[in-house]
């Protein structure tokens, strides 16, 4: 980057200054919380994230420098909401994605949907994987597919639910030739995403667990190499272990 264009170490001092605002707000707006999916909350995280983004690109574009924290999801977070705040029309928009893990059994559910057609003009269709989809996708309903994805020999992939607010309902075949080209970020009320990421993310935090699990396990066993469990005596010492309070209680 050129000098000229270089922000100056006035700007840096300001988008510093943003920072501090920022979390001063977002942490009042913690504070003061209404619920779970407190909106007020979720504007001052937005708020917050915007800040720390901007402050990082000049202080790096500045100095070289980058600062310390970084803001998860704030990358991929909605911007704030800006539609109707009693919205009398809503679009959902879903996603889903498949792999065709096993064609043949693919086929072969088709070629079912295919011969239960009276008039038999499923039965060739179904000898084609690209066929197969088109009469399983037309007899069943998507979210059928996505509870027995493995009964029709698919592996499912990530997916994504949003809901969008508008003033009122679109004209009747407005939409239907692009579906999804006029989506207006700011005007998601909700989203919801399932993606082997996370899975992979929650495996890795599983298996640190497990991992410190058996630390914590060998380091109990140096200290007592027998195993014995806390309270227990050892046999060789005699005596009998001790019964819990429950069991001495008579009638």
């Amino acid at each position: 980057m050129s000098d000229a264009a270089q922000p100056t170490a006035a700007e840096v001092r300001a988008a510093a200054e943003a920072v501090k605002t920022a979390l001063d707000r977002h942490l009042a707006a913690v504070e003061r919380r209404s619920g779970e999916d407190d909106p007020a909350v979720y504007d001052a995280f937005n708020q917050l994230a915007a800040a720390a983004e901007a402050y990082d690109e000049l202080l790096y574009d500045r100095y070289d420098e980058v600062t310390p924290f970084e803001i998860p999801g704030a990358d991929d977070s909605l911007p704030p909401y800006t539609g109707p705040e009693e919205p009398s029309a809503l679009s959902v928009l879903i996603r889903r994605d498949y792999a065709v893990a096993e064609p043949q059994r693919l086929m072969a559910q088709a070629r079912r949907v295919g011969a239960a057609d009276e008039e038999g003009e499923g039965t060739a269709a179904s000898g084609t994987v690209h066929g197969a989809l088109g009469l399983l996708f037309g007899e069943f309903e998507p979210d059928e597919i996505a509870s027995r994805h493995a009964d029709f020999g698919l592996e499912e992939g990530d997916s994504t639910l949003w809901v969008t607010a508008a003033e009122e309902t679109a004209e009747p075949g407005e939409w239907l030739e692009a579906p999804f080209e006029q989506v207006d970020p700011q005007r998601v009320v909700c989203r919801f995403d399932v993606s082997a990421v996370f899975d992979d993310e929650f495996d890795d935090d599983l298996e640190e667990d497990l991992e410190e699990d058996e630390e914590d396990l060998d380091a109990d066993l140096e200290t007592d190499p027998e195993g014995h469990l806390d309270g227990e005596p050892d046999p060789d010492e005699g005596g009998e272990p001790a019964r819990l309070e429950a069991d001495r209680r008579g009638p």
